[in-house]
């Protein structure tokens, strides 16, 4: 496998797209999709290859989602990335629908820890490498206020209000 990346523009700036390939057209796996400035964000290394024409079909999905036009994403995913647990709490957040959202309280349930699993569920959410694709931007406070957003809160609320997402804008917290 070979790790390949591209650039796109976006209404959040810069996109850096990261993904493994076999050389085939359709062997692409996304392995990262993030932000300039983004905690823990991808940075592009030595060796890897600038291929464009390989991501043509996940840049066509971005697109669409930033024009309205698509609610979801179907992009092949690279496998054994995170831990167990991190992948548990990613597929559940691959599971809120679009314009939807979930407290952290409520993604902890869904994959059977609470109390202080919450924080880990936290941890494990801002851990997730695929911004926007696996909608990380979906998960909320208990009380509709934003929380931590590993791209930044003010594009944590652009993408919930493209999406038609309700949450309370003004309790931000990091």
């Amino acid at each position: 496998m070979t790790t390949v990346y591209t650039r796109v523009a976006s209404p959040l700036g810069e996109l850096l797209l990261v993904g493994e390939s076999d050389g085939r057209a359709d062997g692409l796996r996304l392995v990262s999709l993030s932000v300039a400035g983004q905690k823990g964000g991808a940075i592009v290394q030595d060796g890897w290859l600038r291929e464009p024409e390989l991501f043509a079909g996940v840049v066509a999905q971005v697109e669409a989602y930033f024009a309205g036009r698509s609610t979801r994403f179907d992009v092949p995913f690279a496998e054994g990335v995170g831990t167990e647990f991190q992948r548990r709490v990613w597929k559940v957040l691959e599971e809120i629908p679009y314009g939807q959202t979930l407290s952290y309280g409520e993604v902890a349930a869904q994959v059977g820890t609470s109390g202080a699993g919450v924080r880990a569920v936290g941890t494990a959410i801002g851990r997730n490498p695929l911004l926007v694709v696996r909608p990380c931007h979906r998960v909320i406070g208990a009380d509709g206020a934003l929380r931590g957003y590993a791209g930044g809160l003010e594009r944590k609320q652009l993408l919930l209000g493209l999406e038609g997402a309700a949450c309370v804008a003004g309790a931000e917290r990091a």
